[in-house]
């Protein structure tokens, strides 16, 4: 199964390889997939893990999930919690 999280998209490619790391840890999670132009992470997984444990752990690393849906006017969020190295 496929999920998707909306997130910020001013994440830097150090995290976005954090991003994939930790999700690596999770017992059943098969792969992921950050697309920085939408936002948007998609999560291939068993239903070993639940959504909910997936969204935990975004938001954990500094990648909350966006409750909008409005593509048009992203509000920036909070620096994630690994900084950037740039």
């Amino acid at each position: 199964m496929y999920s998707t999280f909306l997130v910020s998209k001013d994440q830097c490619l150090t995290c976005n390889n954090q991003v994939l790391k930790e999700l690596g840890k999770l017992q059943g999670i098969f792969g992921a997939e950050l697309e920085r132009i939408d936002g948007r992470i998609v999560v291939s997984h068993t239903d070993e893990v639940s959504r909910e444990e997936i969204a935990k752990v975004l938001k954990e690393i500094g990648f909350p999930e966006r409750t909008d849906d409005n593509t048009t006017e992203i509000k920036p969020d909070e620096p994630s919690i690994w900084g950037c190295a740039l």
